[in-house]
């Protein structure tokens, strides 16, 4: 199955020149999004993750259904205030700017080893955010997995980790 026929593509959103991949279209079809997950769980087991985590938001939709399937805990990589109790968080440059993405306390361990998805790759500074934030907390990232990647932004090269992805746009 060509998974890339279940992509939608969104012209100017979300603002103008911008063309958006929208894997909405691909969640509602049930068959292309059960060979999403099991495309996803075989490039990803050579890594033995303990637990998946996944970047708000929509890396959620891929790294929960996944994490099911194999058996392993799921973790929510999030924006800045917006897990409860105690969090755990790393701030990171942006092109006019910063962001912060968090996770709660105790999530992870020394030992863990996290794979983290997301449904897209574009720069990479937020995975990167997320690869340091993990590792800072002493667990091991042997790699990361987007359904996506917009190869011509280049941000597999800002990723310090094995990075596979499910389908790839040059331009």
């Amino acid at each position: 199955m060509n998974l890339k026929d279940h992509i939608r593509s969104v012209p100017d959103f979300p603002k103008p020149g911008i063309l958006f991949y929208d894997i909405s279209t691909l969640l509602a079809h049930p068959t292309a999004w059960a060979e999403t997950i099991n495309q996803l769980a075989r490039v990803i087991r050579p890594w033995a993750p303990t637990k998946l985590a996944g970047i708000e938001s929509r890396g959620f939709l891929t790294a929960a259904p996944l994490a099911l399937h194999l058996g392993l805990g799921f973790l929510m990589l999030r924006k800045k205030g917006k897990l409860p109790g105690s969090v755990v968080s790393y701030e990171y440059a942006l092109e006019y700017g910063s962001d912060t993405i968090e996770i709660q306390s105790g999530a992870v361990s020394p030992g863990d080893r996290v794979v983290i998805l997301d449904d897209l790759l574009a720069t990479g500074g937020t995975m990167a955010a997320a690869i340091k934030l993990l590792e800072n907390e002493g667990a091991t990232v042997p790699g990361a997995a987007c359904i996506i990647e917009l190869s011509f932004l280049g941000g597999r090269t800002n990723i310090s980790c094995p990075v596979e992805t499910l389908i790839t746009y040059d331009e």
